[in-house]
């Protein structure tokens, strides 16, 4: 085979993402196995809730533990390692006959191969994309909702036809075979992970104060937007809607988060940052206030898809703002450290708004509070640089 293009060789990274991300992406749609896993092994929704967090911390963990890992391990190498650790992972949640070894399948091994895989293809799409990259990062990480939105129905049937065992047994098998063909793209792609041609670290990726404001703007709206995404057949159904319409939400939701996300990077290329920055606030702001004075089950579902979607706006805007402001060659670290604020939002107003409605039996009080959220989050986004400093 003759050297590729350099638009070959993006399209080629690009590719890589898509095969390793979609099916991490199902880690979304844990919420579907909750009552068959509580069954399966005789434990409670503490016990689940519990394992979706472990896999949260560990997949953060695993996204900072890439940028030491992949300078020394060539990029098809990593990729199936983390297809191994991931899959093996999946076999032994499969074969759990006890709480114990299900977290450490699914919540430890599972989460640690994704986390480190999803840095893995994302340093790889920017060192070779050039000029424009936004619409690209917001593609890249529209992938994990894009797989949940999948995935959900997907599960649903396979547990219902196969049930929760195979079910895992089997997305063991797919991870393992996407891994393999993300691995044959990146070394097709020959990805370098560190560009010698790139611009000199002048010490920008130690911009501390560009990098906690950018990190709190992600944070503000990773709270919204995460609440709703974990609990948005809840909040639904604490509306009035119907158990269809509540079903239906987290997929319709997933998906309109996966088109923010790359709507988010592609505006990007087109506006100054803080301008992106500050309308995706605005944007989730507007849903939290149209269910605050309009509640109702009708009015539930899109109001709190756009509440989600300033999350999904602003995490697209982000991983394109980080391509922007630091070098190349410092993305992978620099996007690593700032998903620790996605890892504390997890279990940030989400569990505090289950606190409220266990106590109220209602989400008025936590959309007030993402409301809040929202404008603080105006506040501080309108403080990002326009250009790179």
């Amino acid at each position: 085979m003759g050297r590729l293009t350099p638009g070959q060789r993006t399209a080629a990274a690009i590719a890589a993402a898509t095969a390793l991300n979609l099916p991490f992406g199902t880690l979304y749609a844990f919420s579907v196995v909750l009552k068959p896993l509580e069954a399966l092994l005789g434990i409670g929704r503490a016990e689940t809730s519990f394992v979706f967090a472990l896999a949260t911390i560990t997949l953060t963990i695993g996204m900072n533990l890439a940028p030491r890992i992949y300078r020394a391990v060539p990029p098809p190498l990593l990729a199936l390692a983390c297809g191994l650790c991931s899959g093996a992972g999946l076999f032994i949640a499969a074969a759990a006959e006890g709480f114990a070894a299900f977290a450490l399948g699914y919540g430890v091994l599972f989460g640690l191969g994704a986390g480190v895989g999803f840095i893995l293809v994302q340093q790889g799409v920017n060192q070779t994309v050039k000029g424009s990259s936004g619409l690209a990062n917001g593609y890249v990480v529209s992938l994990y909702p894009l797989g949940a939105m999948m995935g959900a129905p997907l599960f649903g049937w396979a547990v219902e036809a196969w049930g929760l065992r195979a079910l895992l047994a089997g997305l063991g098998v797919v991870v393992l075979a996407t891994c393999a063909l993300s691995a044959a793209l990146l070394k097709v792609a020959v990805i370098r992970m560190h560009d010698a041609d790139a611009p000199a670290d002048d010490g920008r990726d130690a911009q501390w104060p560009l990098f906690l404001r950018l990190g709190t703007v992600f944070f503000l709206a990773a709270s919204a937007g995460l609440m709703v995404l974990s609990q948005a057949a809840g909040i639904v159904q604490a509306y009035g809607g119907a158990t269809a319409l509540a079903l239906g939400a987290t997929s319709f939701i997933s998906g309109a988060v996966a088109l923010a996300r790359m709507g988010g990077g592609w505006l990007v290329d087109h506006f100054p940052v803080p301008h992106v920055a500050a309308g995706a606030q605005l944007w989730s702001l507007a849903g939290a206030l149209i269910l605050t004075f309009w509640p109702g089950p009708m009015v539930a579902l899109p109001a709190l898809a756009m509440i989600a979607m300033g999350y999904g706006f602003t995490s697209g805007f982000t991983a394109a703002a980080i391509a922007r402001y630091w070098p190349r060659n410092a993305f992978g670290r620099v996007a690593s450290l700032l998903y620790v604020a996605w890892c504390v939002a997890a279990v940030g107003l989400p569990v505090l708004a289950g606190w409220l409605f266990d106590r109220t039996q209602g989400y008025a009080s936590a959309v007030l509070i993402a409301a809040g959220v929202s404008v603080l989050g105006i506040l501080v986004a309108v403080g990002l640089p326009a250009r790179r400093m």
